[in-house]
């Protein structure tokens, strides 16, 4: 693994705003230099009523792929890991967020959101992961808040990777936290 420091992990409690937060981070920095290569995805809610029943994949350029429902009933779905009410959809997860993944000789910058339960359930997710931290590559990805005080496995793994840093975010920094990360990575993208 390369100890280069350039990942940025960003954790804290659900709702606190680590997707938000990165997007925001994301569109600064596509202001700052619109040429860069910029690959990844983010998670997003899907809602029914006003109601949450599960999530999508996003990739950076508007690609969807169903992550996570509740409300899927198929033969297929029913051989589909749960986390809790969510039944997640292994392959549909792979067959968009593992062609962002794959490390590139123009890429500037990887996005994951995020590095979750329901994702740890592609087995080939955590390994295309370990090869973005070990290609040099920047790398900004949220990782959930540690459930009874432990870490899902991989994310422990990740968070103990040289050149990785853990940014706590809350209600009270993450307005600063967004200024602070785009300066980070800013020092460490190509200039225009």
């Amino acid at each position: 693994m390369a100890g280069t420091g350039k990942c940025l992990l960003v954790t804290g409690p659900p709702g606190v705003g680590k997707t938000t937060l990165i997007m925001r981070v994301f569109d600064m920095i596509r202001v700052f230099n619109p040429n860069l290569k910029i690959q990844g995805f983010y998670t997003r809610e899907m809602r029914e009523r006003g109601q949450r029943v599960g999530f999508q994949v996003v990739t950076l350029d508007g690609r969807t792929s169903l992550l996570a429902s509740s409300t899927v009933s198929s033969q297929e779905s029913m051989t589909w890991p749960n986390v809790g009410k969510y039944k997640v959809d292994i392959a549909s997860f792979e067959s968009i967020a593992l062609p962002e993944l794959q490390v590139k000789d123009d890429t500037h910058l990887f996005i994951i959101d995020e590095l979750g339960k329901m994702e740890m359930f592609s087995p080939s997710f955590f390994p295309a992961v370990l090869k973005v931290l070990g290609s040099n590559i920047p790398l900004l990805a949220s990782i959930p808040i540690p459930k009874f005080g432990r870490d899902l496995p991989g994310v422990a793994r990740l968070k103990n990777q040289p050149g990785v840093t853990v940014i706590t975010l809350s209600e009270s920094n993450r307005d600063s936290m967004k200024e602070h990360i785009f300066d980070v990575f800013s020092g460490w993208l190509p200039k225009q």
